[in-house]
C-alpha cells in the first residue's frame, strides 16, 4: 500500500552530479526513515544514505560521504539524493527505500522499494 517512484537517474561524466528524487504514495503514514541503496550485477544490494523521519539525522556509506547528501520534504513525501563529483564506481542502480523504524541510522528493515533509476558514470 506504499509506492515509492524514483527518477533522476542518467549518464554523465565523472565529476558530475546528478539528483536523484523519490515520491511515496500510499499509506505514507507508515513510513518512517527513508534511504537510498545502490547495486551492481554480482553484488548485493548496499546501502547509501539515510535519513530519519525529523530529517534531523543522516548517514552515509563511506564510500560516499562528503560526497552525497540526502534530504527530505515529508509535505511532499520525498527524499532526495544530491550525488556530486562522481566517479565510474558509483554506476549501479538506485533504489528509494522506506522504512516504519522512524530513528535507525542505515535502515535495516526496510519494507518498501523504488524501482530503481540507472546511474552511470563514465570516465
Amino acid at each position: 500500500q506504499v509506492q515509492l517512484v524514483e527518477s533522476g537517474g542518467g549518464l554523465v561524466q565523472a565529476g558530475g552530479s546528478l539528483r536523484l528524487s523519490c515520491t511515496a504514495s500510499g499509506r505514507t503514514y507508515s513510513i518512517g526513515s527513508m534511504g537510498w541503496f545502490r547495486q551492481t550485477p554480482g553484488k548485493e544490494r548496499e546501502f547509501v544514505a539515510g535519513i530519519w523521519l525529523s530529517g534531523g539525522n543522516t548517514y552515509y556509506a563511506d564510500s560516499v560521504k562528503g560526497r552525497f547528501t540526502i534530504s527530505r520534504d515529508n509535505a511532499k513525501n520525498s527524499v532526495y539524493l544530491q550525488m556530486n563529483s562522481l566517479k565510474p564506481e558509483d554506476t549501479a542502480v538506485y533504489y528509494c527505500a522506506a522504512d516504519p523504524r522512524p530513528n535507525i541510522p542505515q535502515l535495516t528493515t526496510v519494507a518498501y522499494w523504488g524501482q530503481g533509476t540507472q546511474v552511470t558514470v563514465s570516465s
